[in-house]
């Protein structure tokens, strides 16, 4: 049955992962896998997390099937956290999954169910599992210009010239804050921008959100998805609880279509349709946690102190990376760092710099420059500045 079964290709980030861990030198470096930690290195639970466990664990008394959506208060507090009120609750039809990726996968098969001519228009710089996805249903996918490689900012005018070309009905994919693997964020009138083209054009955002509160806050992370919401009739989005909740393993996610009020029970028993076809019931554990975290006052407050604190490393190990650049390599390109967002940056690196930083130097990144920038702490940026000047000089 299996003879022809060709070998699976091995996945770039599993694959870093796996010589990391076998690479023996002290002192060694991981600015690859995309997860937060803090300034010891390490992924922890947050305690707003453990707290709202503790009370699941004490009140929690069954574990029986919930239904083919989920959770509903799940549903309804992520659509308050999202949305922020920007478009009555009547308009969100919305389902749980196992994580992001899955929600990306059921918005994907949604597309396709209702309008299978349909192009996803993606960023040129996206993460590899959106392609596959979109392929993954028999959909088309084109790309439009995102970042400009020379200043590490956006390509303003290349993104605005190809979504010009975007066809009625054509779905066009949008990173959230700090969602881009670039770290190169849409201010806020490129989402004004971008939604007066769209409406324009009839076509019809996604967007995939995973990092809300990684960049300004909570609120002014959302803005762009909310003013999407509020000037179109129709916008898709994808949402992980993975980042801000650290719930990484417990696979937190969900499918969420933001359409006219008359269409919300149709679209809501399509997309739990959906969910039926592939996993079923969606996963409880971390979407519980997640509700109890944002329906308790106190819980609420603890998590978004955590939070902050979180995106306050992030943007610190940004300005001492690049005040160390600056320094040890005599030149300010890599300025651009500081006026990025989030956890990753796409360095200016060639494959032969980012090999020789692994092979003598033990830091390990991406083979396209991309970087976590909360892997990073104060003994590590020195040691990375000088190696990467190193380097470049040689290279």
């Amino acid at each position: 049955m299996f003879e022809t079964l060709p070998d699976a290709k091995p996945d770039g980030i599993i694959a870093l992962m796996q010589a990391f861990a076998d690479d023996p030198r002290m002192g060694k470096i991981d600015l690859g896998v995309g997860v937060y930690r803090d300034e010891a290195g390490r992924t922890l639970v947050m305690q707003a997390v453990k707290d709202a466990e503790r009370h699941i664990v004490a009140t929690q008394e069954s574990k029986s099937y919930l239904s083919l959506a989920g959770d509903h208060r799940f549903l309804d507090a992520m659509g308050r956290l999202l949305l922020g009120g920007a478009v009555p609750e009547a308009r969100l039809a919305a389902v749980g999954t196992p994580g992001g990726t899955a929600a990306v996968r059921q918005i994907c098969a949604l597309v396709q169910l209702v309008r299978p001519e349909a192009t996803i228009w993606v960023s040129a710089e996206t993460w590899p599992n959106h392609v596959p996805l979109i392929s993954a249903v028999g959909l088309a996918h084109r790309p439009y210009r995102y970042l400009d490689a020379a200043s590490g900012t956006l390509d303003r005018a290349g993104m605005m010239d190809d979504l010009a070309q975007v066809a009625a009905g054509d779905i066009v994919l949008l990173h959230g804050c700090c969602h881009n693997p670039t770290g190169v964020e849409l201010a806020s009138q490129d989402w004004a921008e971008i939604a007066a083209l769209l409406d324009a054009r009839g076509a019809v955002p996604f967007v995939d959100m995973a990092y809300q509160g990684f960049g300004e806050g909570l609120d002014a992370d959302a803005g762009g998805l909310r003013h999407l919401a509020a000037r179109l009739p129709e916008v898709l989005v994808a949402a992980s609880c993975s980042k801000n909740f650290g719930l990484y393993r417990e696979r937190v996610g969900l499918a969420m279509a933001v359409i006219p009020e008359e269409h919300r029970a149709r679209v809501a028993g399509t997309l739990a349709g959906l969910n039926r076809r592939v996993f079923a019931f969606p996963p409880d554990h971390g979407g519980r946690v997640v509700s109890t975290i944002l329906s308790d006052q106190k819980l609420r407050a603890l998590w978004q102190a955590e939070l902050d604190e979180m995106r306050e490393r992030v943007h610190a190990n940004r300005r001492t990376l690049a005040e160390a650049l600056r320094a040890e390599a005599g030149t300010d390109r890599f300025d651009f760092i500081v006026t990025q967002a989030g956890m990753f940056s796409l360095l200016p690196l060639t494959p032969g710099q980012i090999t020789a930083l692994r092979a003598e130097h033990g830091i390990y990144m991406l083979g396209d420059g991309r970087v976590n920038m909360a892997g990073l702490n104060a003994q590590s940026v020195p040691v990375v500045a000088q190696a990467m000047a190193q380097v470049i000089d040689e290279g």
